[in-house]
Parts: structure tokens; sequence; C-alpha cells
């Protein structure tokens, strides 16, 4: 297969499937990983291919594609990580808040053990639940609702109506994509609407969102970019999305000097 061939291959694989791995590219094709990176950065070039941590995204056509949770918890595990410790320092004693679910906003509750707050947490998220019910002094609420599968989130409209009942000072919010146009977005509707909800009855909106997630748009908005108080990224500060935000009366912290790399 020479390199026109194999680029055909993967250009084809990322439009049908939205993403791909070096890693598993390079041991399908039985070519090395470097030569894999070339080749993605071409197709980039090309605007067939976004790359990301790890791999690359189809450009176009992929909005309602929703990688697996466990795809999406392997990437920039180390700067969720700071993302959340950054996220979790912003909350203070006493405080309600509501954590979203997805793997972002995970790593915020990690960040939150040991703090000793004394939150009221209500969440959808069974995997935040989770991490945090035996923390002491904090409540956790979780709200009612149909469980979705792999994500072990909780949807419907039970859910949306609980996180909607709850006067939260703080909503944190995981999402899939944050746009200059449009806004915050997020893969699966029913997610969105109560992700929406929650934007709704929050005193205060934290967005965390890694380098990756900025300029993408997914199937779903659930709100403008100036709904956002505060958004922690890893992203670079002047990056467009960021410099926009600002100018809306976002507070954008970028933690991009402290990530590991």
């Amino acid at each position: 297969m020479d390199v026109g061939e194999r680029r055909s291959v993967i250009e084809e694989r990322v439009i049908r499937e939205g993403e791909v791995q070096f890693g598993t590219l390079a041991a399908e094709l039985e070519v090395s990983a470097m030569t894999i990176r070339r080749d993605i950065e071409a197709l980039e070039q090309a605007g067939v291919v976004r790359r990301i941590t790890g791999g690359a995204i189809a450009v176009g056509g992929s909005a309602a594609f929703e990688p697996s949770y466990g795809s999406r918890a392997g990437r920039a595990v180390g700067s969720k990580k700071v993302i959340g410790a950054r996220i979790a320092s912003l909350l203070s004693p006493g405080e309600v808040v509501l954590l979203d679910s997805g793997s972002t906003v995970a790593a915020v509750a990690e960040a939150l053990r040991g703090r000793a707050l004394g939150l009221t947490v209500v969440t959808p998220s069974i995997k935040v639940a989770t991490i945090l019910a035996d923390e002491p002094d904090t409540t956790v609420v979780l709200a009612g609702g149909l469980v979705r599968p792999g994500e072990l989130s909780l949807i419907g409209p039970d859910a949306e109506r609980l996180v909607s009942q709850y006067n939260c000072e703080t909503y944190v919010a995981g999402v899939a994509g944050v746009d200059s146009r449009r806004g915050l977005t997020e893969y699966h509707p029913e997610e969105a609407a109560v992700k929406r909800a929650a934007v709704e009855g929050a005193r205060r909106l934290i967005v965390g969102a890694d380098s990756a997630k900025l300029g993408r748009v997914h199937l779903v908005t659930i709100a403008p970019l100036d709904a956002v108080d505060v958004l922690v990224t890893d992203a670079e500060p002047d990056h467009e999305v960021l410099l926009h935000a600002q100018s809306t009366g976002t507070e954008v912290i970028s933690i991009r000097s402290t990530t590991p790399r």
C-alpha cells in the first residue's frame, strides 16, 4: 500500500467512524505511529480531519457522532486532572453545587475529595455520586431518571425536573464542544436537555474544557458562550474561542503553563 492508498483508507475510516486513534491505525496498517502522524497531518492540511490527543476526528458531518465514555475518559487525562483541581479551588465552603456528568467533571469530583468544603452536590451522574458518596460533610443528591448505559448519566423529564428544582449557586458543566458562534454543544439531545435545565437554574456557570473541545460543534446547543461565567481550559490564552469568550465577559482561566505534558 503506497502513501496515497494509505491516506485514502484513513480518510474513509475517519469519515465513517468519526474518530481514529494513532496506535490502532499503526497496528492495522502495519506502519509506525510516526508515519500515521504524518498521514494525519497531511489530511488535516487538506481539511479532512482535525488532530486531537492520540488521534483525529472528522471535520464536518460528525456532529452527531459520540465517542464512548471510555474513549473520552482516556483523552487528555493530565489536562482534565489539572482542570478539575482548578475548578475545585473555585468552589466555596457550604455551596450548593450541581456537578455534571462526563469525564472532566468526574475529575472535579475527584479533586474535591479531602477538601472538607461541606458541599451539597446535586448531580445527574452516577459516577460523580459514587466518587463523593463517602466524603465527610458532603451531601449528595442524585437526580432521578433514565440511566444511559456506558455514560451512567441520568436523563429524561425526571432528571430535568430535579436539577431545575434545586437553587444551585454553581453549575460545573461538562460539554462536548465550545464554539464562538454556536456556544456550548453536546452530542445527545436528552443529555443536552438536562444540561440546559441546569444552566437555567444556577447562578454561576463554570465550564471545564480541554483544548480539543474548543472550536468543535456537536448536534445540540446547550447555551450561548456568553452564558458562561468561568471557562477553565488547557488551551493557549490567545486561542480564538477564548478571546471571543473574554470579549463577552467570560472569565477565562488557562492552566496551559501548568498542564502535564
